[in-house]
């Protein structure tokens, strides 16, 4: 295990269950897949909207456009978060123009990410709506959003942070509650 934690709030099998409800509640919610569109939010939010994408499919024999957001350039506290920070681009290969476009993240927190996203997709044109799904909500809002579809809601102290890790960038999978101190110590 690379990352220190206080406590473990996801296995792998949680995180699959979750996903699969959410999912399930897409197909729900949309009677029509064909105007919907998945776009996940870099970094871990990416291979969250890859595996709803497969899972959507698996269930309604529907495949949904997947597009990627880089928002560094939209974030409001760019100047604390990096000096020179990495940006890698988005890629939408789809139009936005009337389309019910769910944002994929991993953490909702502040709702400054999410303001961000938005913000990033109206540049991309005008959704008929745009629905947020997360894996984790913790709380702490900073900003009046809220998520369309939530895999787990968590309490946690505004020292907390919640890490989720995946297989393709991390090299392991699970959610986390540690602290920043902790991770700078992995």
């Amino acid at each position: 295990m690379g990352i220190k934690f206080l406590r473990r709030l996801m296995k792998p099998r949680e995180m699959d269950l979750a996903l699969s409800r959410i999912a399930a509640e897409i197909i729900e919610d949309h009677a029509d897949l064909s105007d919907v569109v998945l776009i996940g939010i870099r970094r871990r939010g990416i291979p969250l909207a890859e595996i709803l994408k497969d899972k959507i499919k698996q269930l309604s024999g529907n495949e949904l456009p997947l597009g990627i957001l880089d928002i560094t350039f939209y974030r409001d506290d760019l100047t604390l978060v990096d000096t020179q920070p990495v940006v890698e681009g988005s890629h939408l290969d789809f139009g936005v123009d009337g389309k019910a476009v769910l944002l994929v993240d991993d953490v909702l927190n502040t709702g400054r990410t999410t303001r961000a996203a938005l913000e990033s997709v109206i540049d991309y044109g005008r959704p008929r709506k745009v629905e947020l799904v997360v894996l984790v909500d913790r709380g702490h809002r900073e900003l009046p959003i809220q998520a369309d579809y939530v895999g787990k809601h968590v309490e946690t102290a505004e020292d907390e942070v919640v890490e989720v890790r995946v297989p393709s960038i991390d090299g392991e999978e699970g959610v986390f509650l540690t602290t920043p101190e902790l991770l700078k110590s992995t």
